[in-house]
């Protein structure tokens, strides 16, 4: 199977060695990010950092024209990637021999919504998620369709993995969490992601809900669990707490609105990008499921796109709706955490990429060549040299 390993731009610019050290890895592609979340990064072999900080949401390259006189446009990098960082460090993978493909994160964007807050998720108790840009909002969704063209389409790229391509919720790799105290499950999760901004409240009521009586039931059936009552069951959990006629009439709007974006996204792609080029989406197979990996109907996205990044560190059972649909041709690759200081496995990767094999994975995404100790880097290539 064909693997990529995903990179930062910091992680190769001013290091001679890293295109070098990445493709002896054994991968055949490097997925470097064009357009990332603000984030704090280590660069163990980095010659002259350890430690990167990037302060806000930004594109790593020089945005172009198309921006101008545009309320929500792209922040450039600050002195972490400054200039075209993208562009520097592209080229110095395809030297290594790596063909490389963008890595562009969308909906996930916290200067956005700290400067824009109109344009953020609103829960049924009235809080702002500033990270969470809501994908209802039209003025919202041109920014993203324009923005996924611009950061996927960049020089020499062969193709693109679009991250936080539909909702996002209340899960969030905040600075200093402190959310973890109350166990929310997967269906007070969702509650929890509900947007009621006045774009969504009109949905709402356009599938037939009163956007006020909704607030208030989802405010009633998590009551018990902020107690300490059990909220998980999947979907079917959310249909018990919310009752099944609201619980439909929500994910109604937020699939619709998810799916649409999702095909505007990618058609903009397209029309951007040269013949040939491969457009991904990072995808779970719940399309209620809200994240980095954004919920889809298998069915459907593998119409759109040609093909899902799908995470397996936990296991590699989400591909398995992906791969009974079928299709001809469909990439299906199955993404590994594999720094086991942030709970991958590296040592583990043979095995766990032969299972992703036979539930129908036909390439491997390994998360990721920069942040991985020399120890994981090395388990690793021995796991990739004996495929």
């Amino acid at each position: 199977m064909k693997a990529s390993a995903f990179v930062y731009p910091w992680d190769v610019n001013g290091d001679p060695e890293a295109g070098t050290r990445i493709a002896e890895l054994g991968v055949q592609q490097a997925t470097l990010a064009s357009a990332y979340h603000s984030t704090r990064a280590l660069t163990p072999r980095h010659p002259r950092h350890r430690i990167v900080t990037a302060e806000h949401a930004a594109v790593l390259y020089p945005p172009d024209a198309r921006w101008e006189g545009r309320e929500l446009r792209p922040y450039p990098a600050g002195d972490w990637a400054p200039g075209d960082a993208y562009g520097e460090a592209a080229a110095a993978l395809a030297d290594a021999g790596l063909e490389v493909h963008t890595w562009v994160v969308l909906a996930h964007n916290s200067r956005l919504g700290a400067e824009h807050p109109d344009t953020s998720v609103v829960n049924a108790y009235g809080d702002r998620y500033p990270w969470a840009p809501c994908v209802a909002q039209p003025a919202t969704r041109g920014y993203l369709v324009d923005l996924a063209a611009e950061a996927a389409v960049r020089p020499g790229a062969q193709g693109t993995e679009l991250e936080s391509l539909g909702w996002y919720g209340l899960t969030h790799l905040h600075a200093h969490d402190k959310t973890a105290g109350i166990g929310l499950g997967d269906a007070g999760q969702y509650l929890m992601a509900l947007c009621f901004c006045p774009t969504c409240r009109q949905g709402y009521g356009e599938q037939g809900v009163d956007a006020e009586e909704l607030a208030s039931a989802v405010r009633t059936a998590l009551e018990p669990v902020w107690r300490g009552a059990p909220s998980d069951g999947g979907w079917a959990g959310v249909g018990k707490l919310l009752g099944e006629a609201n619980a439909t009439a929500t994910r109604a709007w937020r699939d619709d609105r998810a799916r649409t974006l999702q095909e505007t996204a990618v058609a903009a792609v397209r029309a951007a990008a040269p013949e040939g080029f491969q457009v991904l989406l990072h995808a779970d197979p719940e399309s209620y499921h809200c994240g980095a990996n954004a919920g889809v109907d298998p069915a459907h996205i593998l119409t759109v796109a040609d093909g899902v990044v799908v995470p397996c560190t936990g296991g590699a059972g989400l591909l398995t709706p992906f791969a009974e649909q079928g299709r001809d041709g469909a990439v299906l690759a199955a993404n590994f955490t594999v720094v086991s200081g942030m709970g991958g496995r590296p040592g583990a990767l043979a095995a766990d990429a032969e299972r992703a094999r036979s539930l129908g994975a036909t390439e491997l995404r390994l998360y990721h060549a920069g942040l991985a100790s020399e120890g994981d880097l090395t388990e690793v290539r021995s796991a990739l040299a004996g495929r």
